[in-house]
């Protein structure tokens, strides 16, 4: 494997184990203090530093779903898609195995069928059906991804998209926290369920297949707002050496 190759792969591993073991234990291990801001503003705050710190390295996608709108965007090839998807996916299980030990040292902690997983109906903390979570996975992944695929089309924004993105992601936390859990990102919501169990792993589904429409529909949009022929900045290309068909920069 080439190094440049390795280096966007590791980046993927390590900015979703990260997302996890701070996100995701932010509800884990201090929900109870800080409440559904404090635990926005985790996932958006570290959303944020990540963004810039492998940003350059990635594009940072470390969620499938916004992997899934730069394929269909095509500013990324299937391959890379493809690896991109096993090094989030691996990255989210290996922070919430970490989580996970951290949660055992806390005496009187549940973790089963819970452990900041998603979740509707008697999971949901206002009993949100099967449907309204399912519109509202695709409705806030839609922002996110299409905050990300247009902060990353033009240079002259590029330094202010990680800050929009952060902002994005903490948004969607505010308001789907106490709908469904937010998840929005498909390996967010993997890696806590293999560890909860129960119900967290028979509504697993819904925030796997949900996330990746909205992320999904968001590129086709962003090719009618965004048009392809206009200037933008593509990072995940600088560092995979793929080239997209229409690519301009």
């Amino acid at each position: 494997m080439e190094t440049t190759q390795t280096r966007t792969l590791v980046a993927e591993f390590l900015g979703t184990l990260l997302l996890v073991f701070f996100g995701v234990g932010s509800a884990v291990l201090a929900g109870e203090y800080i409440g559904t801001f404090g635990i926005a503003l985790a996932f958006g705050f570290v959303m944020l530093a990540l963004a810039y710190g492998l940003g350059p390295i990635s594009g940072c996608h470390i969620n499938p779903a916004v992997t899934l709108g730069m394929l269909v965007a095509r500013r990324i090839g299937v391959r890379t898609a493809v690896e991109y998807w096993i090094s989030q996916v691996l990255g989210a299980i290996v922070g919430s195995a970490l989580l996970f030990l951290v949660a055992k040292q806390v005496p009187g902690l549940r973790t089963h069928d819970a452990f900041g997983t998603n979740g509707w109906g008697d999971r949901s903390a206002v009993h949100l059906n099967l449907g309204g979570a399912f519109v509202i996975e695709i409705v806030m992944t839609f922002l996110f991804v299409f905050t990300v695929l247009s902060v990353t089309h033009r240079v002259a924004v590029l330094g202010f998209g990680g800050l929009a993105i952060g902002l994005a992601l903490g948004t969607v936390h505010l308001i789907g926290i106490p709908l469904d859990g937010t998840s929005v990102n498909p390996a967010r919501s993997i890696g806590p369920a293999l560890f909860a169990g129960g119900g967290a792993i028979t509504q697993l589904w819904l925030f796997i297949l949900a996330p990746l429409i909205g992320g999904a529909l968001a590129a086709v949009v962003h090719q009618i707002t965004h048009p392809p022929h206009e200037p933008r900045q593509i990072a995940d290309e600088a560092a995979t050496g793929e080239s997209a068909p229409d690519e301009r920069v």
